[in-house]
């Protein structure tokens, strides 16, 4: 069955077991999924409020860039745990020859390539919705400010756990101008979002 397919409680007794799987990577998408939910929420209580006319443009435009990310990031809580099975798999392969030793070292490294791109990737869907709830601070129901703040605190905790997962990952990626990629560019959307959320969930909180 597939994570998301689980029931809330279900899924929580299986990530607290001591099964490695599912870990960090697939708790980062689902809080990611989380706090585009929530920013879709705050846009829905926003539309069709005359009081909030001004808004109306920002908030639908919110709730339909949204959709497309938590439509991906729920993929992404089975895609991370799928990822770390290709690399658990690779490495029960038998070591017995040195063709079976070559097709288990590739398999290690086509499995950490793909658990490296999973979490970078999510970091990205984070951070395209940090930027969209930024864009609704002070555009949307005030009333659900709170709620906004929680999508902020959500999403950063997807951008900073994604990382995680990409640097853990990192040393076993054989090819090294991928691994330079990644590394390069998962540090600048870090260190981008992290000063962004700051911002965001300041200017949220002094708003309440």
């Amino acid at each position: 069955m597939k994570l998301i397919d689980m029931q809330v409680k279900e899924y929580l007794e299986v990530l607290k077991s001591d099964a490695p799987a599912p870990g960090g990577g697939s708790v980062s998408a689902l809080a990611g999924a989380q706090g585009v939910g929530l920013f879709m929420m705050v846009a829905d209580l926003t539309i069709g409020k005359e009081k909030y006319a001004d808004c109306q443009d920002i908030c639908r435009e919110a709730k339909e860039k949204g959709m497309a990310l938590y439509e991906e990031l729920v993929a992404s809580v089975d895609k991370d745990t799928d990822a770390f099975n290709l690399i658990a798999d690779a490495f029960k392969m038998p070591k017995e020859t040195d063709e079976e030793k070559a097709a288990r070292r590739k398999a290690i490294a086509d499995g950490t390539l793909v658990a490296t791109q999973v979490p970078f990737r999510t970091m990205q869907l984070g951070y395209e919705g940090l930027n969209i709830a930024r864009e609704m601070i002070g555009k949307s129901n005030p009333n659900a400010a709170s709620d906004l703040g929680v999508a902020i605190l959500n999403l950063t905790a997807c951008i900073k756990g994604a990382w995680l997962n990409v640097k853990i990952n990192l040393p076993g990626v054989k090819d090294e101008e991928k691994a330079k990629f990644y590394a390069e560019e998962g540090q600048k959307m870090y260190d981008e979002a992290d000063a962004v959320a700051s911002s965001l969930y300041n200017a949220v909180a002094e708003s309440l």
